[in-house]
């Protein structure tokens, strides 16, 4: 019989513990938990490889934080990030450091199992799932260029209020033109986008794009 692939959930809440173990246990994963990021990453180095569900929000250090000092450490495994806000800025953070997706709480268990599912295959393969530089950048040039700079403020963590102010439009249209450039790209959610914005080069500073040139 094939051993159980493990998942780590690391989130200080634990209601959110038990509901999410008892959940991939039905799944059929095993899973261990952690009451801090401080906890887990005190014990990571003797912990079984598996992907981590890690919430953002919590005491001492934030999952970000976590995230941070894990790759510090030269731990690889695949990051699910879990917030009960939705924040540009946070899932913008997550994604470029390297998270597989980001979940909303509460989840729903075939989005929640879906992602795992991701995650574990990028950990099968060693390397990660991403569109490459010239897919996206082929996939962007179908955007006007007016969602181009929707896309390119959204991957620089900007909220719709700001990337509105900044564009001399409403919110309201920022939204439309999310919508609109996000079916042209052919995702289905917020973090795939990022992906192939992150792959195209897009979310640069002003400053950032002068030191590169």
């Amino acid at each position: 019989m094939e051993p159980k692939r493990t998942i780590h959930i690391v989130d200080d809440e634990a209601a959110i513990r038990r509901s999410a173990g008892f959940l991939l246990a039905g799944a059929g994963y095993r899973t261990e938990s952690w009451s801090s990021g401080v906890e887990f990453l005190k014990d990571v180095r003797h912990a079984t490889e598996g992907c981590i569900l890690l919430d953002v929000r919590m005491p001492e250090m934030d999952g970000l934080e976590v995230q941070q000092a894990l790759a510090e450490q030269g731990v690889t495994w695949p990051v699910i990030v879990l917030t009960g806000h939705a924040d540009v800025a946070i899932a913008v953070r997550a994604m470029k450091a390297g998270a597989v997706d980001f979940l909303e709480k509460p989840f729903e268990r075939g989005v929640l199992l879906a992602a795992i599912e991701t995650a574990f295959a990028r950990l099968d393969d060693g390397a990660r799932r991403s569109a490459s530089a010239e897919d996206a950048t082929r996939a962007i040039a179908a955007l006007t260029p007016r969602e181009h700079e929707v896309l390119d403020g959204l991957a620089r963590g900007l909220p719709n209020k700001t990337i509105a102010y900044d564009l001399g439009i409403s919110a309201r249209t920022v939204e439309v033109h999310r919508a609109n450039l996000m079916a042209k790209l052919g995702v289905r959610s917020f973090p795939d986008a990022l992906r192939i914005a992150f792959a195209a080069g897009l979310g640069v500073e002003a400053g950032q794009a002068g030191i590169n040139t």
